[in-house]
């Protein structure tokens, strides 16, 4: 079953972020078990020469690459989807006419406006333009008061195939002074997104920094969830032995 059909049926997915262009990394990342391995053209250190290594890599290992967008535009979705994404991730989405143009730009005409080019894409999705329209995941960000005020007419725009919250930007907006300080109102607005996904029968994902948490949302009404990055994790792993081995010193 393809990443889009799990993700539409609100399936529970574990994922997993790389934010640095490292094809070897992005090979034996994807044949971990990982439901999906997103790719961060955002805030991520990934030029597109970069995210086409780490799309064959993610390939060779078997797994399935989605890929943060850095806009929501037409040719950045439709050059992040060529590259053989099975998915994107739209940032900053503030209203359900935001959402309906990452929408359009997913979708082949006539029932959207991605130029059809797959040179790589249709190696593993398609080429067939309806077959590529119906296995390519279309999900939005909530992370602006604007997405937060407007999630119910958000997750019912047609062919939208998820929203996922930055939790960093949505603490931010409620007023947080940084990112994981706690602020009024947090948790009722994820309960409010997750709440507004599940009456429109979507999927609801939201980034985390560990397995744990990732759990723990899961468990809370979210249907995916990603796991921190490869930056992190490698800082945290290299931090923990340098710890152990000047402990036993």
């Amino acid at each position: 079953m393809r990443f889009a059909q799990r993700l539409r049926e609100r399936e529970r997915l574990a994922g997993f972020w790389q934010v640095t262009a490292n094809p070897i990394a992005t090979e034996r990342l994807a044949g971990l078990g990982y439901d999906y391995l997103c790719l961060d053209l955002q805030h991520g250190l990934i030029d597109y020469a970069g995210y086409l290594a780490c799309a064959v890599a993610a390939d060779a290992g078997g797994g399935v690459m989605v890929a943060r967008v850095a806009t929501n535009d037409l040719t950045h979705i439709g050059r992040a989807l060529d590259a053989g994404a099975q998915g994107v991730i739209v940032p900053l989405v503030d209203s359900a006419e935001e959402a309906a143009a990452a929408v359009h730009a997913c979708r082949y005409a006539p029932t959207g406006g991605r130029s059809f080019g797959p040179f790589r894409s249709s190696l593993r999705i398609g080429p067939d333009p309806r077959e590529a329209d119906e296995a390519i995941a279309c999900i939005v960000m909530i992370e602006t008061l604007g997405g937060l005020e407007a999630i119910e007419e958000i997750c019912r725009t047609p062919g939208l195939d998820g929203v996922y919250v930055g939790p960093a930007d949505l603490a931010l907006a409620l007023g947080a002074p940084r990112p994981g300080a706690e602020v009024e109102g947090f948790a009722e607005a994820l309960d409010r997104i997750t709440a507004a996904a599940k009456a429109a029968g979507m999927a609801c994902g939201i980034q985390c920094h560990s397995g744990p948490e990732a759990a723990m949302r899961l468990a809370s009404g979210f249907t995916f969830a990603s796991v921190a990055s490869d930056l992190t994790l490698l800082e945290e792993a290299a931090r923990a032995s340098l710890h152990a081995c000047r402990a036993e010193s």
